[in-house]
């Protein structure tokens, strides 16, 4: 019975497990390449670790699916099926990493098909060019806008209380929400600033803490575009 688990069929004949352990050990080794790589291009942000280890493995598993399936229609049709049962449920994520799942994927085709140079030299082109890309800041959009939040009394005229210093150590400002907080007793007010770029930050927010009451001011130094 378990020397039938290594025969092969007439559509396997090129499924050994030679075959097998070179084009899953060399698809490991790329994927190891791809994670290093997306931790390499992610220093800006902590790297997942699921995520990297999903790097590492997912080149291996579209080997095996490709190598699995062969040139049997009827175990595609099988496959597709079965991986219709899966759904995956996650958060949006970051377009880098839905490129990075499509490069691995692509790796494990390459490698499952048999064409490993292929699969290698991609690696290596599209590695290149993702850390060439992040070395030059390419699409990265400059910006010294903050996200400024200053919470204040009930008392204050929040619609001309900062006017003066706003015009004082900023080159532009706009008030983007007020909301209550501590059960309607204080408002916090949010505001996206760019400082002057002879004006100090320090000097900006004590000013602002003697027109508060030195209550809670937060100045976001890299706010995301969405937090505007």
């Amino acid at each position: 019975m378990f020397e039938a688990i290594f025969e092969t069929t007439e559509t396997d004949a090129g499924l050994t497990i030679i075959n097998l352990l070179i084009s899953l050990g060399t698809a490991i080794a790329l994927g190891l390449v791809i994670s290093l790589v997306y931790m390499k291009t992610h220093k800006t942000k902590t790297p997942s670790q699921g995520f990297s280890l999903t790097l590492v493995v997912l080149p291996a598993v579209i080997t095996v699916i490709i190598l699995l399936i062969g040139n049997s229609v009827a175990r595609a049709f099988s496959l597709a099926g079965a991986f219709q049962i899966i759904r995956f449920r996650s958060a949006p994520g970051d377009p880098k990493d839905i490129t990075y799942v499509l490069f691995a994927m692509a790796v494990g085709l390459c490698c499952g098909m048999g064409y490993l140079a292929y699969g290698v030299i991609a690696a290596v082109t599209l590695c290149a060019v993702m850390i060439v890309l992040e070395l030059a800041k390419f699409g990265r959009v400059k910006s010294n806008r903050k996200l400024l939040k200053i919470t204040i009394p009930e008392n204050l005229d929040y619609q001309t209380a900062f006017d003066d210093l706003m015009s004082k150590y900023t080159s532009y400002h706009q008030r983007i929400k007020v909301k209550t907080t501590d059960l309607g007793s204080l408002y916090e007010l949010q505001y996206c600033v760019a400082m002057k770029s002879d004006k100090d930050e320090k000097s900006f927010i004590d000013d602002l803490r003697c027109r508060n009451g030195n209550l809670n001011i937060t100045l976001v130094l890299d706010s995301a575009h969405n937090e505007f």
